[in-house]
């Protein structure tokens, strides 16, 4: 699992810490299943003709007294345990001691965690003292358009539940927050910028999971709008150069924050 990043003041006060949530790597091609890959000894060119490779990486924000999810994974379990409770845990972090929960969007490979099936088969949201942040419309879309990009079960939880705060549209969440519909990768993707006492954390989902992609003019067949994503891409990093962003990337297996 990567290691913790601290944000700290030119005086050294620590800010935040952000903490990637590392739930291994995978490959994926047009079945959209997500295959286990071990970066020592499988072969990518053994795997079907199109497969990506890629980490799934939700993050972890700790700033004052909040305890900040970005994304949620794949939401597998192991030993009856969904993998992102393990990974805080092994952090020193409970699972309820999460009190915000920040949704890109819901592909069944960032959402999968938002929920966990109880003894009787029904699914309960996985962070029973957060706050999740949704977009109305983006639900919506995942609702309609099903299996094999989202798993309607697990995100089911989500609709009429009191700690469910949906979003329609930009805005900001508790002055600090602010996030944007960019219709990129999915029709209601939505990206975070967390201010967080003058350093400006950003999050670009599925728009900009990779290190690389930022720095290429790359246009991927998988997305909504592949040429706007590209675009996106090029303006985040320029401004991120400016203006000393922090990158978060949910699918970078080698970098997966970027201080800048």
């Amino acid at each position: 699992m990567s290691q913790q990043v601290a944000i700290t003041h030119a005086d050294g006060r620590l800010i935040a810490n952000i903490i990637p949530l590392s739930e291994g790597s995978f490959t994926i091609d047009k079945t959209k299943i997500f295959v286990p890959f071990n970066t020592e000894s499988d072969d990518l060119q053994q795997r079907p003709i199109g497969s990506l490779l890629v980490e799934v990486q939700p993050f972890c924000i700790v700033f004052g007294q909040e305890v900040i999810l970005i994304d949620a994974g794949l939401g597998f379990s192991q030993s009856n345990q969904l993998q992102i409770h393990q990974n805080l845990i092994a952090k020193g972090i409970q699972p309820t001691q999460v009190t915000k929960v920040l949704m890109s969007h819901l592909h069944k490979d960032h959402a999968g965690g938002v929920a966990k099936k109880d003894g009787l088969g029904n699914y309960r949201l996985a962070f029973p003292n957060a706050t999740y942040y949704v977009q109305k419309q983006e639900f919506a879309s995942a609702i309609d358009t099903g299996y094999p990009s989202y798993m309607t079960e697990e995100i089911g939880d989500l609709e009429n539940n009191p700690k469910v705060h949906w979003l329609e549209g930009d805005g900001i969440i508790d002055g600090y927050i602010h996030h944007q519909i960019t219709a990129g990768h999915s029709p209601f993707h939505q990206v975070f910028w967390l201010h967080l006492d003058g350093k400006i954390v950003f999050f670009g989902g599925d728009d900009a999971p990779q290190l690389q992609q930022m720095k290429s003019k790359f246009v991927a067949k998988y997305d909504f709008d592949g040429k706007k994503c590209m675009q996106l891409r090029q303006q985040w990093w320029e401004q991120g150069q400016q203006e000393g962003w922090i990158f978060l990337f949910y699918h970078d297996i080698k970098t997966p924050v970027v201080a800048l």
